[in-house]
C-alpha cells in the first residue's frame, strides 16, 4: 500500500485578506440596516449572525466586529419590542423612533471606524454574545 504525500497546503479555512476583512466587518455593521428597513426592526440581527458564524474561524477582526454588531442588534431588538409594547401609550413611537435613529447613526459610525482598520464598540450594546 502506498502512502499519499501530504498536500502542499493544510486543510481548514484560509485567512481573509485585510481588504476582505474590512469589507465583511463593514457589512456586519451596515447589513442590519437593510434588514431592519425590510422587516420593521425584527431580523436585523441575521446579517451579523451569519457573518460571525461563517467567518469567525477565518478572521479574528471580522469575528469581533460581527459579534459586536450582533450584540447591538440584539439590544436594538429588545428596545424595539419594548417600543412596540408601549405604542398604545404613545411613548412607544418615540422609543421606536429614537432606537431607529440611534441604530442608523451608530451603524454609520461603526462602518467608518472599521473602514479605518479600527475596532468599534457600540456604547449602548448589551454584551450577550461573547
Amino acid at each position: 500500500m502506498t502512502q499519499v504525500p501530504p498536500p502542499d497546503q493544510p486543510y481548514g479555512p484560509r485567512p481573509l485578506s485585510r481588504s476582505d476583512e474590512r469589507t465583511w466587518a463593514i457589512l456586519a455593521h451596515i447589513g442590519p440596516l437593510v434588514l431592519l428597513a425590510l422587516s420593521a426592526g425584527t431580523v436585523g440581527f441575521l446579517a451579523p449572525l451569519v457573518i460571525w458564524l461563517v467567518l469567525r474561524d477565518r478572521s479574528a477582526f471580522v469575528a469581533d466586529q460581527a459579534k459586536e454588531a450582533l450584540n447591538f442588534q440584539i439590544t436594538l431588538l429588545l428596545v424595539s419590542l419594548v417600543g412596540w409594547l408601549l405604542t398604545n401609550v404613545l411613548i412607544g413611537w418615540l422609543v421606536l423612533l429614537a432606537a431607529w435613529i440611534t441604530a442608523l447613526a451608530l451603524a454609520i459610525v461603526a462602518a467608518v471606524t472599521v473602514n479605518r482598520d479600527e475596532a468599534y464598540r457600540y456604547p449602548v450594546a448589551l454584551r450577550l454574545v461573547r
